[in-house]
């Protein structure tokens, strides 16, 4: 068990190496991963249920200790990202596929990765887990809604359909792994350590499977999409941030709402193209996974950095 430990912190340090080694690899090798391709919903049903069990019904009491915070974070989170979304989509032109991925991207809850970015760059760690949980409930309803709002003009989208895979993805894992951590707490808590390490190893799979079986218009559309990509994640880190000040939270608080608001639930977005839009609709998902550990790592650093320095200067 020591060694599954150690073995869970070192990849969870080094997750965004992994990814992109796995896409790289996937890239230019395909049928290594093209296998995981079908698999993505049940990789990111895992995911969700390791989340869950990390999870205590008492965890949710600060949604309504602290309303204020956690709702100026949820209306962020599903205004910024999904109106910045639809204007990459429009401003750059984007093929339809391609345009209701990144929409579905910015439509989506934030990730859980936000929580442990909030933490190295010393933020208030409570808001941005209280922000994810909020966001995750209400997505099998505000997801779908609001990507039948802005990406309708380019798909055709069936609002129950998209429903009911939320619900059975993300929310009946989640409560799974909950209802498990409130009756055996005790037997969950030795795992929770490892957890890390089956939630990274699912998502390095995701990663590989959709850029596997969408290697050739990755080829094709790639760089597009990267810049893209690029510029919704740090346009989202920029205006949670700013919008967090402008609302008169202090600087903690502010970093939560910034990487929370940029760092989206990336899993759920690529599993939802693949079972609604198609591999190529996937594609913004995947990049979106690889490059927002990378960023989130970076602002943590940066964020955490100046926090030391103003510090100092006082």
């Amino acid at each position: 068990m020591h060694f599954l430990e150690k073995a869970s912190s070192f990849i969870s340090k080094y997750m965004a190496v992994f990814v992109i080694a796995i896409a790289a690899v996937a890239l230019f090798e395909p049928p290594s991963f093209k296998w995981a391709a079908p698999n993505i919903t049940m990789l990111l049903g895992i995911v969700m249920f390791g989340m869950g069990m990390t999870l205590k019904l008492s965890d949710f009491k600060l949604v309504f200790q602290r309303p204020r915070d956690v709702f100026i974070g949820a209306l962020a989170q599903f205004t910024i990202m999904p109106l910045l979304a639809y204007l990459l989509a429009k401003g750059f032109n984007l093929p339809p596929e391609l345009a209701a991925g990144v929409i579905l991207v910015g439509t989506c809850p934030g990730g859980t990765s936000s929580n442990v970015m909030t933490y190295l760059a010393r933020g208030d760690v409570a808001l941005s887990v209280s922000m994810t949980m909020t966001t995750t409930v209400l997505a099998p309803i505000v997801t779908p809604l609001l990507t039948w709002w802005l990406a309708g003009a380019w798909v055709d989208i069936s609002l129950s359909a998209m429903m009911m895979s939320i619900v059975q993805v993300v929310i009946l894992p989640i409560v799974a792994g909950l209802v498990l951590n409130s009756f055996f707490e005790s037997q969950v808590q030795k795992f929770v350590k490892i957890l890390p390490l089956i939630s990274v190893i699912a998502i390095v799979l995701i990663a590989g499977g959709v850029v596997a079986v969408s290697s050739q218009k990755i080829m094709e559309t790639g760089l597009l999409i990267m810049a893209v990509v690029m510029c919704h994640n740090l346009l989202g880190y920029g205006t949670g941030f700013l919008l967090a000040k402008a609302l008169h939270m202090d600087i903690a608080k502010a970093k939560a709402v910034s990487i929370e608001v940029g760092m989206q639930n990336s899993g759920l977005a690529t599993s939802l193209a693949m079972l609604h839009f198609g591999p190529a609709a996937a594609i913004p998902g995947a990049i979106f996974s690889v490059w927002h550990n990378i960023s989130g790592s970076l602002a943590a650093n940066y964020l955490s950095s100046r926090n030391s320095r103003e510090k100092q200067e006082k």
